[in-house]
């Protein structure tokens, strides 16, 4: 995500319901939408990130850090974790134990949840400055700091977290690493939001380099979403997802999605052959209880 400060300045169910290729209307059941192409959150919530476990999604807070879960199936659901004051919940993944990882924003830290119960299992300060996005590898969760060049690393087992420093292009100050994905053999991907550069990052061996975009941009990168050979990276301020195809040292930019029911979206997951994008709106000057947010339904 982008602070507003910073803004101002620039297949099972699914493949028998959802048909890809098109918005179209959502189909019914004795007159309840299925699959809703938008999915209406809380008044006031100021969602950021997002994540999906079958049909259930989950979206963190920036308000309060509160996690509101629902269904794909209707778009209804609830607040799973309470919010709280000086609370902030970016970006959020769901692994395959049910256990919630959500980055603390401007708190510096990190909470691990039960994702049926809303039980706190983890709570992480990281001594962060601006803690944004988190990936899930089998070697631990790792979460960007944009405001540090630095990268952070939970054990799945809930141990004691790790700080990894950047160099390099990676570690350069104010570019703003934000969204981060993982690659088929384990690399890691971060978009640097300011700085309009996209970089592999081995965890293993700590090689860094930056990917060639052949003169696409990532300007405006935010959360970021892989997909086989296909890097999807959302670029808030502009409403748009730009679809790459990566490559060993480069990235190919095949497609920009767009669509007018997007709203500054910070961060999306997928399910079957779409992609959900979260409205975050950071364009609001002055975010209000009664501001309204929404998840938008898009195609591959």
């Amino acid at each position: 995500m982008r602070r507003r400060t910073l803004f101002a300045g620039a297949a099972g169910i699914g493949a028998a319901l959802a048909i890809p290729g098109g918005t179209g209307n959502a189909a019914t059941t004795h007159g309840t939408p299925v699959f809703p192409d938008v999915i209406d959150l809380p008044d006031g919530f100021q969602p950021e990130g997002i994540a999906i476990s079958g049909t259930t999604f989950y979206v963190g807070s920036l308000v309060d850090g509160a996690v509101y879960r629902g269904s794909l199936i209707t778009g209804k659901g609830s607040i799973l974790v309470p919010g709280r004051s000086g609370g902030q919940a970016t970006g959020i993944k769901v692994d395959t134990r049910g256990r919630l990882w959500v980055c603390g924003a401007g708190t510096g830290g990190a909470s691990v949840y039960d994702a049926r119960t809303g039980r706190t299992l983890a709570q992480y300060d990281l001594g962060g400055s601006f803690v944004n996005d988190v990936v899930l590898t089998p070697n631990g969760a790792y979460l960007t700091d944009s405001d540090r060049p630095v990268l952070y690393r939970l054990p799945l087992d809930l141990g004691a977290a790790h700080t990894i420093d950047l160099t390099g292009g990676l570690g350069e100050a104010g570019a703003f690493n934000n969204g981060i994905e993982v690659t088929a053999d384990g690399r890691l991907v971060i978009v640097q939001m300011l700085a309009d550069r996209l970089f592999s990052y081995d965890p293993r061996s700590g090689a860094t380099f930056q990917y060639d975009l052949g003169g696409a941009t990532v300007l405006q990168g935010d959360g970021l979403l892989r997909r086989g050979p296909y890097l999807y990276v959302v670029r808030n301020s502009f409403n748009v997802i730009a679809k790459f195809r990566l490559h060993r040292t480069s990235a190919e930019l095949v497609a920009e999605i767009t669509d007018p029911r997007l709203q500054v979206p910070a961060t999306i997951a997928d399910f079957g052959g779409w992609i959900y994008a979260v409205n975050a709106r950071f364009d609001l000057p002055a975010p209000a209880p009664t501001d309204t947010y929404t998840i938008v339904k898009l195609p591959t």
